[in-house]
């Protein structure tokens, strides 16, 4: 899940059995865990958003469900993009064994993503930053070290 005000990846929800409504309303409180609920979520026109659970929950949550076009699947262009980024990035460097596994290496890449991936759509800085967060030091070229993110696959200069 994105916010797309910030660029912000918001959280992830991972099912490693077979998908159903419960199912996707369980992934939904995965990756909205510890936020408040959003004011509208876009979702496609699966059949699993049209289960009874899951609209029931959002009419309790009080969010709004706005459809993508339909027989359109490039109508979520920020969750395309976000997908195509986690994929080449990360995931086709790294191995994962498990749902739980999988989970833990997301909630890295989300840290690596919002915390220090500069985004030049926000004018390089980090989604973090733009959500209100504060900035980090500015590393001095004379003295700076490498802080590695994502178990080393990724690697940044910070202040030393």
């Amino acid at each position: 899940m994105i916010d797309v005000f910030s660029c912000r990846i918001a959280g992830f929800g991972v099912a490693g059995e077979y998908i159903d409504g419960s199912a996707v309303w369980r992934m939904f409180n995965q990756a909205i865990a510890g936020q408040s609920p959003p004011m509208r979520i876009s979702t496609d026109h699966d059949p699993l958003f049209r289960f009874h659970r899951w609209l029931a929950n959002l009419r309790i949550l009080d969010v709004e469900e706005i459809k993508s076009v339909p027989y359109a699947p490039m109508s979520h262009p920020f969750i395309e993009r976000l997908i195509g980024t986690i994929r080449r990035e990360y995931l086709e460097h790294t191995f994962f064994w498990n749902s739980i596994d999988l989970r833990r290496k997301l909630e890295r890449f989300r840290a690596y993503y919002n915390d220090v991936r500069v985004r030049r759509c926000l004018n390089g800085t980090t989604p973090a930053i733009c959500a209100g967060h504060s900035s980090p030091s500015t590393a001095n070229l004379a003295h700076y070290a490498w802080k590695r993110h994502c178990d080393g696959l990724i690697e940044t200069p910070v202040a030393a």
